[in-house]
Formats: C-alpha cells, sequence, structure tokens
C-alpha cells in the first residue's frame, strides 16, 4: 500500500481490526475515541500506531474510515469536524442498525426501504468523499480473508470516481474484489447486506462467511 495517513473513527472491534490491518499493509495508523482507555490493550499491542480526539484523528488523516454504531455515526463526523472531513475520502463501514434486538435473527434497521445511512451522512458533510464499505462482512474478515484462495466480493458505492478507485485498490491490497454499485443512493441496496449477512450468526453462530458475485 502507498504509505498513507489513515485516521480510523471508532473503538470497536471493527476499528481495531482494520486499524491492525492497516498497519499490517504499511499505512501510519491513528484511532479516534472519545475515551482512551477503552484502546489501550490494542494500543499495548500496536505501538506504531496513534490514538486521539476524533477531531485530532479526522484532522492528521488523508484518508478517514468511520467505523461506529450507526447511531453514533452522524454525532461522530460532527465531533471529527466538516473541515477536518473536507475533500477527504470517508470509508464508511456503518449500517443503520437500531437498538432493538434481532427477530428470528433478523436485526432491525432505523431506515426505510429508499434511504440508506450513507446518504444521510453524505448530506451532513457535502465535502467529504463518502464510500460505503466493510459494512457486510465481519471484523475477522475484513482484511486478509481467506475462503481457499477464492477473492470474497466487496461491494461499494459513493459519489465520487478517484474515491472509489483508491478504496477498489486498498481492496484489492487486502484481497477483495469489488463491484462497484454507483453513487451514495447504491446504499440503498448495500446496506441490507448486513441484516442478510447477520441471520446466519444469530440462528446458527456461523459469524465468517463473506459474499461472493458470480458472473457470466
Amino acid at each position: 500500500m502507498k504509505a498513507t495517513n489513515v485516521g480510523i473513527l471508532g473503538s470497536g472491534v471493527v476499528a481495531k481490526a482494520l486499524g491492525t490491518g492497516f498497519l499490517k499493509h504499511g499505512a501510519a495508523v491513528m484511532l479516534g475515541t472519545r475515551e482512551p482507555a477503552k484502546l489501550a490493550e490494542w494500543k499495548a499491542k500496536n505501538p506504531a500506531a496513534r490514538v486521539g480526539s476524533f477531531g485530532e484523528t479526522a484532522g492528521w488523516a488523508e484518508l478517514v474510515v468511520l467505523a461506529v454504531k450507526g447511531t453514533a455515526a452522524g454525532q461522530v463526523l460532527e465531533a471529527a469536524g466538516a473541515r477536518n472531513l473536507s475533500g477527504k475520502t470517508v470509508i464508511d463501514t456503518t449500517n443503520p442498525i437500531a437498538d432493538a434486538p434481532p427477530s428470528s435473527g433478523v436485526i432491525q434497521y432505523f431506515t426505510g426501504p429508499n434511504e440508506s445511512l450513507m446518504e444521510s451522512l453524505q448530506k451532513q458533510v457535502p465535502a467529504a468523499l463518502f464510500v460505503k464499505c466493510f459494512s457486510s462482512v465481519g471484523n475477522v474478515s475484513m482484511v486478509d480473508p481467506e475462503y481457499g484462495g477464492l477473492r470474497p466480493t466487496m461491494f461499494i458505492c459513493g459519489n465520487d470516481a478517484e474515491a472509489k478507485k483508491g478504496v477498489t485498490e486498498i481492496l484489492t491490497e487486502f484481497g477483495w474484489e469489488t463491484e462497484d454499485m454507483g453513487t451514495a443512493e447504491g446504499a440503498r441496496g448495500i446496506e441490507p447486506l448486513a441484516i442478510l449477512w447477520c441471520i446466519p450468526g444469530f440462528l446458527r453462530n456461523q459469524w465468517t462467511h463473506a459474499f461472493k458475485l458470480l458472473k457470466r
């Protein structure tokens, strides 16, 4: 990977997994959080990484990754600061999962079928270059997934072609094939994939699968 400063907004399992993955592939990494104590153990295992506030992380980064709960995404972007995100690619890993338990293994969303969380985030920070990515796979398979030599498919979308090109290059290095689903509206189709992905997990404790698009 071409050396770059990757700022990851979040301190949960997705943020940690991607932080470790970007470090492994040669990037400089900073994780942004409101509670640095949550990252103490991870930082001890990854001494080359940095930890800062959301604003510090977004300002330092050349590439930003939004890796928080969907219900907190808007607040985190506000804390990061629109000026710090302007003109930068923002990889959006979030899903609009509601604060409600799953029903028969089906998680509930706070968005409707004709809207997506990423579209609302793009409207909140119009100068940022959002690319939906990593939203339909578990954290253990996000970087260097192993499926018997078969590359799984990552679906992405976003309004900026160059931003998507850069994210595609990252995905290729991380071991994925990429399918571009168009502009931000494509997130209306991508985000619900997480509902489907989660069903085997909640019903049968299967959490290591990934999607593959077959074409002819």
